[in-house]
C-alpha cells in the first residue's frame, strides 16, 4: 500500500484524574483497528489551531469541554495505511462526565497497569511517559553535607518526591558510591527512581533505576544505554532533538534563568524554552533557576515538569 509522505496531523487528548488514571478510549467498528484502544482524539483541520481541534474533537467524542490542557509530546507514527504526527496534550480540567459517543468503549486505566487490550502501538511510549512525576529532584549533598541532605531527601520522600538524580561533582568516586546507595536505599522504601549523573558504571553497579546522561555524553553516545530509564541534559533543538534520536525516556532543558552552578550559561528564558520544547517527542523539564512555583509556567509552555537542584530541597519546596 503506499503511503502519503506528508503526516496527518491528529489532536490528542491525555484525560489525566487527580488519582492519576489516564483515560483510553476502544476505536469503533468499521474504522482502520477496530477494537484497539488509544488516547482519544482526531484529525487537525488546514490552518486549525491543535488546541481548538482538541477542543473540538474531545467535545464530539467525549461530550466533554476541556478547561484546562497543556501541550505536552509530540510524536510521529508509521503506520500501514498513514504516518500520523500526534500532538498529545495532558486535560487536566473539564466539564462534564466522559461519554463514549464514537468508540465502542472508554475506560480509566492506570499507567502502571492498563487492563485493556490491544493497544496502538503509537500509545505505549507514551502511557510510559505518564509515569514520569512533574518534579525531577537533583541532589545536593555536597552543598548541604551529606547527613542532612539525606534528612531532606527522607521528608521529601515521605511527602510523596518520586524522580530523583543523584549529582554530586564534589565527592570522590568510593564516596560518591556510598551516598548513591543510601539515596537508592530510601528512594526504594517510598517506590522512587533514582538516575545516577553521568556515571554508568556506578548505576549499574548500584542497581539504580537508570543513568543521566551529560550534553558531552549524549553528543558522544554510540547508542542508547542499556538501564530502564535514561534522562539526558539538552540546551538546544539540536541536543533535544539527539536525545530523542537516542530513545532517550526523558530531557532536561536549561539553563531558563540565571543559575550559580552554572554562571557563564546564557538563561534561555521561557520564549525560547517554549519554542525549544515544542513538538518534542520526549518529555521535558525545565532546569535551571527553577523554583516550584514555576511548575505553572513550564508546562503552560510544553513542559512536562521541573527540574531543580536547590528548590527541591528548601524547608517548604
Amino acid at each position: 500500500m503506499q503511503i502519503d509522505s506528508a503526516p496527518v496531523d491528529v489532536a490528542v487528548a491525555v484525560l489525566i484524574r487527580s488519582d492519576g488514571a489516564a483515560l483510553l478510549a476502544q476505536r469503533p467498528s468499521g474504522k482502520v483497528y477496530s477494537g484497539y484502544w488509544e488516547f482519544p482524539g482526531g484529525k487537525i483541520e488546514p490552518g486549525e489551531p491543535v488546541a481548538e481541534a482538541l477542543k473540538r474533537e474531545i467535545r464530539e467524542e467525549l461530550e466533554i469541554e476541556i478547561e484546562c490542557a497543556y501541550p505536552w509530546i509530540t510524536r510521529v507514527f508509521t503506520y500501514p495505511h498513514a504516518t500520523v504526527r500526534l500532538h498529545f496534550y495532558r486535560v487536566t480540567a473539564w466539564h462534564g462526565e466522559p461519554r463514549a459517543l464514537e468508540h465502542q468503549a472508554i475506560a480509566w486505566q492506570r499507567p502502571e497497569a492498563v487492563m485493556v487490550a490491544p493497544l496502538l502501538p503509537a500509545n505505549g511510549p507514551v502511557l510510559r511517559s505518564l509515569l514520569l512525576p512533574t518534579e525531577y529532584a537533583i541532589t545536593r549533598a555536597g552543598e548541604l553535607g551529606v547527613e542532612p541532605f539525606l534528612s531532606r531527601l527522607e521528608a521529601r520522600l515521605r511527602g510523596g518526591l518520586k524522580l530523583i538524580q543523584v549529582r554530586e561533582k564534589s565527592l570522590g568516586r568510593e564516596e560518591a558510591g556510598k551516598f548513591a546507595r543510601r539515596v537508592l536505599a530510601l528512594a526504594r522504601t517510598h517506590g522512587a527512581k533514582v538516575l545516577v549523573n553521568a556515571d554508568a558504571a556506578l548505576a549499574r553497579e548500584i542497581g539504580a533505576d537508570g543513568v543521566h546522561l551529560t550534553a558531552e555524553q549524549l553528543r558522544s553516545a554510540a547508542g542508547r544505554p542499556d538501564f530502564p530509564w535514561c534522562g539526558a541534559s539538552c540546551h538546544s533543538s539540536e541536543e533535544l532533538r539527539r536525545a530523542e534520536a537516542l530513545g532517550a525516556d526523558l530531557a532536561v532543558l536549561g539553563p531558563v534563568h540565571a543559575t550559580p552552578s552554572h554562571p557563564d550559561a546564557v538563561p534561555l528564558g521561557w520564549e525560547r524554552f517554549r519554542e525549544i520544547a515544542k513538538d518534542a517527542a520526549v518529555p521535558v523539564y525545565a532546569l535551571g533557576g527553577i523554583v516550584p512555583r514555576d511548575l505553572e509556567q513550564a508546562l503552560s509552555c510544553g513542559g512536562h515538569g521541573i527540574a531543580m537542584v536547590r528548590g527541591s530541597w528548601e524547608k517548604t519546596p
